[in-house]
């Protein structure tokens, strides 16, 4: 059983439902009242919704592990599953039984929230991890893109399942400021996520060159794609600094959360990148990026006491 958690990357799977768990019972549901939000997930809506999220992304896990046996077996061999603790028939059926349970899931919430459309979501999410592991992975950048839009999605989905099925002309205003808000979590999501797969692109150089995968740490070697990724590190740091100023310049409580736990930790990424030459520096950056993922989630704890001020 422990082999199958680390499998379907339980650390991993635990931030989504954090982060989808915030944005509906620490953000949305403290609010509705004073905002005059609708929301038209029910509490076994929003269940379907993660059972929906977390089945797909585990699916994609599974079959990304599938795929790499080879290059894992350089990259990380002490971390390799697939062959040795979990069969790849094994790993296979359950690749297919958790996708079915995702689409199906997903396709029951969908009709729930009387959005049929919404349903190609999860199957668009589903065909991308596949075609991600089987194909896009190798083409420079577009895998990386590709996995932090998908992560990105899996908090925009509470958004657009909770609210765009009831906006209405009167609550049309609120429903989109916080759509808006959700938006802006995605956002920074995808940018730490983006930064993180490059990172982890560079640390497994050696087993992506072997499997032909033209990853950017490849193509321009480790030292320049090292500095191009110093430098788009810049960038998150540079938007977050420009919305907490903007935004937030009054919120006391959330300039100090930002700046102590966003902020400061992505200068100290930044400067271990400048720096970076060995492996285990980049899983050092990774993990501290992952860590920022998780105090940004924690952030929509604030925007009770911030936004009814």
């Amino acid at each position: 059983m422990i082999y199958f958690f680390k499998l379907i990357r339980w650390k991993n799977l635990l931030l989504i439902i954090l982060a989808q768990l915030l944005i509906k019972y620490a953000l949305l549901e403290p609010l509705k009242v004073d905002y005059g939000l609708d929301t038209a997930l029910t509490p076994l809506g929003f269940i379907l919704l993660v059972i929906a999220t977390i089945s797909i992304a585990a699916a994609g896990y599974i079959i990304n592990d599938i795929e790499d046996v080879e290059a894992d077996t350089i990259n990380k061999p002490d971390s390799v599953i697939i062959g040795k603790q979990i069969s790849e028939k094994s790993a296979t059926n359950l690749f297919i039984i958790l996708n079915i349970i995702g689409v199906v899931s997903g396709f029951l919430i969908s009709r729930a929230v009387d959005k049929s459309a919404f349903f190609v979501l999860f199957i668009i999410t589903s065909g991308l991890l596949y075609l991600y592991s089987t194909y896009l992975k190798r083409i420079t950048l577009i895998g990386n893109i590709v996995i932090a839009g998908l992560v990105s999605l899996s908090i925009l989905l509470v958004g657009i399942f909770d609210l765009i099925p009831v906006i209405s002309d009167s609550n049309k205003s609120s429903q989109l400021f916080f759509l808006s808000l959700i938006k802006d979590y995605a956002i920074f999501a995808f940018m730490i996520n983006l930064l993180r797969e490059l990172v982890k692109d560079i640390e497994d150089t050696d087993g992506d060159y072997k499997m032909n995968i033209q990853s950017m740490p490849i193509l321009l070697g480790r030292s320049r794609a090292t500095k191009l990724v110093f430098i788009l590190s810049l960038i998150p740091l540079m938007i977050i600094v420009f919305y907490l100023s903007n935004n937030l310049y009054k919120q006391p409580m959330a300039i100090g959360y930002v700046l102590i736990l966003i902020v400061a930790p992505m200068i100290y990424s930044t400067i271990k990148l400048f720096n970076a030459t060995h492996k285990k520096d980049y899983k050092h950056i990774s993990t501290v990026l992952k860590l920022i993922m998780l105090t940004g989630v924690l952030s929509l704890l604030l925007f009770q006491f911030i936004l009814l001020k």
